[in-house]
């Protein structure tokens, strides 16, 4: 089932009216019931009870977001959600290996001790500890300097930044925001694709499908670096798609006020 992204989008925040002065669209927006009268929203095209929230010349109106470009704008904010889980746990990973960073002798000490208790454990399940691979890797990180790790956990601040940078662009669609998702988020597909050369996992794999659906989507359907038509066509589909419902009427509407709009309940 199609979902009607117009009449969603009005349920949830309500209808968008306007009144122009130009005679002959305003006729075509507006009609006198028995309880009193009612404007046509410019986004889903019902009429509604009570007085216009705008009014002026036609070039005026408010420029609604409406059918695709309210689905576009869905989109993007499900993206901006993501980018911005993303950078909250980016962060709270850098302030760990800040933390680390400090107190990095005593975090030794204590995974020895607890690696001294488990080791009998897993020996009696013929595992051996000194030997795993993960073990390994956490004691190598103890080696660590500790200015390698802030440097660490300042390029993972830097990181996080960028994708909450980009979670507030993309949540109210902003074009900078769209380009620089596009750039940032396809500057790390090699560095993905290489992760998988090491090692092949159901999570990285679907993270590098969602960014390459992420990076062609945007890239195409906003029209980015000059694709299909560039900025022009861009805001002029925007346009469009606001007003559509005042080009509309012009042909739907019967002329003067012989038609009025189904009684309202």
């Amino acid at each position: 089932m199609a979902i009607d992204w117009d009449r969603r989008t009005c349920a949830r925040k309500g209808h968008v009216t306007y009144a122009p002065d130009d005679p002959r669209l305003r006729i075509r927006l507006h009609a006198r019931t028995a309880l009193g009268d009612v404007w046509r929203c410019l986004r889903c095209g019902d009429f509604a009870l009570g007085e216009p929230h705008g009014s002026g010349p036609a070039g005026d109106a408010p420029l609604v977001p409406r059918g695709k470009v309210l689905r576009d704008l869905f989109i993007l904010r499900f993206l901006a959600f993501e980018r911005a889980l993303r950078g909250v746990f980016i962060v709270l990973v850098a302030v760990a290996v800040w933390k680390f960073s400090n107190s990095q002798d005593a975090v030794r000490r204590l995974f020895n001790e607890y690696l001294d208790v488990f080791r009998p454990v897993f020996r009696h399940f013929h595992y051996d500890l000194d030997h795993s691979p993960v073990i390994g890797t956490i004691q190598r990180t103890f080696g660590y300097r500790h200015s390698t790790l802030l440097v660490v956990a300042s390029v993972l601040v830097a990181y996080a930044l960028v994708e909450l940078i980009e979670a507030v662009g993309l949540w109210y669609a902003k074009r900078w925001a769209e380009y620089l998702t596009v750039v940032a988020t396809a500057a790390f597909l090699p560095l993905e694709i290489y992760e998988l050369t090491e090692h092949v996992s159901a999570v990285k794999i679907t993270t590098l499908v969602l960014n390459i659906v992420a990076v062609l989507y945007i890239a195409l359907a906003k029209r980015l670096f000059g694709l299909r038509g560039g900025r022009r066509a861009f805001d002029e589909e925007r346009r469009s798609a606001s007003l559509l419902e005042v080009e509309e009427s012009a042909g739907v509407m019967a002329p003067a006020a012989a038609r009025t709009p189904p009684a309202l309940p």
